[in-house]
């Protein structure tokens, strides 16, 4: 089995800086492509970032220039730092990981609890 425990979400004024952390543990062989994802109540979960096992990494339009995803591959951690947030960045993150297990072919995808991001005005 595989899992992934996030880490690093709360409270924050606007313009401040929170840093989330994600450590995928468990029957792991290998992993592709990391990501951290957000999602408001009620509405759909939306990509935040992504970085592959490479260290090419991609963000949506909405972040570009405030938050930085970067990864560890020795420890399978993925980390996102964000700054200058704002009110609208508010949403529970979610880290994904592409997981390769110990013993089994295929690729599948895991995801963590969500934390939660609250920035005040």
């Amino acid at each position: 089995q595989v899992q992934l425990v996030e880490s690093g979400g709360g409270l924050v004024q606007a313009g401040g800086s929170l840093r989330l952390s994600c450590a995928a543990s468990g029957s792991i062989l290998s992993i592709n492509t990391m990501g951290w994802y957000r999602q408001a109540p009620g509405g759909q979960r939306e990509r935040v970032a992504t970085i592959t096992s490479s260290g090419t990494t991609n963000y949506a339009d909405s972040v570009k220039g405030r938050f930085t995803i970067s990864r560890d591959n020795a420890k399978n951690t993925v980390t996102l730092q964000m700054n200058s947030l704002k009110v609208e960045d508010t949403d529970v993150y979610f880290c994904k990981a592409q997981v390769r297990p110990i013993g089994n072919s295929g690729l599948y995808n895991y995801w963590g609890q969500g934390t939660q991001v609250t920035v005040s005005s």
